[in-house]
């Protein structure tokens, strides 16, 4: 691993201890703002003993994650995985977020139709039923009660399974597994137990869609791509798990995150109520705010990677910084304050290049439909403890909270 040309000194040199935690929900973890300023390309010690390039600046995230010789592939030998057993686990089951084309291209396509404006837009009367029927879950529970397991990790949960298709009585049994296998600290073989459980279901689930198939994507990908054998029933089920476990973790993490965030900025929170029409700019601000997937862009460089004045050699593993791009003041004007009225519209909370989230447009609409029912019903929400008795996930890919008390 060579260092950047203008990364001279031996301190300058030296890894970065890496991942770095968040002393606060509403930020990016400390050291990003330093990093992108002194050394925008700077080696990193990660779990597991291995080295990683951190990128923080916005263009270079956006230059990097679209260069064609960034792999997402985790079987390569420098993939750099940040939890115990995530390489060995992605390696075996290759879910299409860690493929690259032609065959990432090839699954994704079997998937993008499912997440389209149109096809989202068809959505927003199911998904609008969901968070008002979870929202007066939440009120009917004593209080304080918990914005996380009372409605965010119930809508997402919901919305996602009714998407798939996955029966009601199996959404306690999918919560449980994505919280383990969603969570940096569980084990491989932790990990694995969780998915053989998963697996198990969704094969029974592949069976009954193709008997009696309904609308709903498993059964679309059970009678089209798996029926004419372009996909096989193995591959069938590491995608339909990615797709259940990402739906869920970013929803479950971004509501509660993005509610908190608005109740610390009344302001902005009276400028929606006040110009409703506010609603879809205020998603595309709280995304950038927050960066819950700040590390979820994890790469090898199959080639020699150029960046400004910098390189990735060959072979290398890279992370790109999501949170650090998205408060970079290169690209966003006051980049640390949350303004729900500014113009710029690119930011990469859902990444960039090939592997942009595929789901993105399902994410935008759950989360501006579940802030907007949950303030709409419940206009007297507030915290009910400080915000630095707030626990967070600091484990899991996605950062979040493990349980926001609230009262109204």
């Amino acid at each position: 691993m060579t260092p950047p040309p203008d990364s001279a000194a031996p301190e300058e040199n030296s890894a970065v201890v890496f991942p770095i935690a968040r002393s606060c929900p509403f930020a990016p973890p400390d050291g990003y703002a330093d990093l992108r300023e002194a050394r925008p390309l700077t080696r990193a010690a990660i779990p597991g003993g291995k080295e990683a390039w951190l990128v923080t600046r916005h263009a270079d995230v956006r230059a990097a994650l679209a260069h064609p010789a960034a792999s997402s592939d985790a079987r390569h030998p420098a993939f750099p995985a940040l939890g115990d057993g995530e390489q060995a686990v992605a390696a075996e089951l290759r879910p299409f977020i860690r493929m690259d084309p032609p065959e990432h291209t090839r699954v994704r396509r079997m998937l993008i139709g499912e997440f389209t404006v149109k096809r989202v837009r068809e959505l927003r009367p199911a998904v609008e039923e969901i968070c008002e029927e979870q929202v007066r879950h939440l009120l009917s529970r004593p209080r304080p009660a918990d914005l996380v397991g009372d409605y965010a990790n119930r809508v997402s949960t919901t919305v996602i399974c009714r998407l798939l298709g996955v029966p009601t009585e199996d959404l306690e049994f999918f919560r449980r597994v994505t919280s383990v296998s969603g969570s940096r600290s569980s084990t491989a073989e932790e990990v694995r137990a969780a998915l053989a459980g998963l697996f198990g279901l969704l094969d029974k689930l592949v069976d009954a869609k193709a008997a009696d198939p309904r609308d709903d994507l498993i059964s679309r990908l059970v009678t089209g791509p798996l029926a004419r054998g372009e996909i096989s029933r193995q591959s069938l089920l590491s995608q339909i798990g990615i797709t259940l476990n990402a739906g869920h973790e970013t929803s479950r993490n971004m509501i509660p995150l993005a509610a908190l965030a608005l109740l610390r900025h009344p302001d902005q929170l009276e400028l929606l109520r006040s110009e409703p029409h506010r609603w879809p700019d205020a998603v595309e601000e709280l995304l950038r705010h927050l960066s819950v997937a700040d590390v979820i862009p994890l790469r090898v460089a199959a080639d020699d990677i150029e960046l400004d004045g910098a390189t990735i050699p060959a072979g290398d593993g890279f992370i790109a910084l999501l949170a650090a791009a998205n408060r970079d003041p290169r690209a966003f004007d006051r980049p640390d304050t949350l303004d729900i009225t500014r113009p710029e519209r690119h930011h990469v909370a859902f990444g960039y290049g090939p592997h942009q989230c595929v789901g993105q447009n399902l994410g935008r609409l759950e989360l501006e439909v579940a802030l907007r029912v949950l303030f709409d019903r419940v206009p007297t929400l507030r915290l009910a403890v400080p915000v630095e008795e707030l626990p967070t996930r600091s484990a899991s890919a996605i950062f979040g909270l493990e349980e926001v008390p609230v009262r109204w």
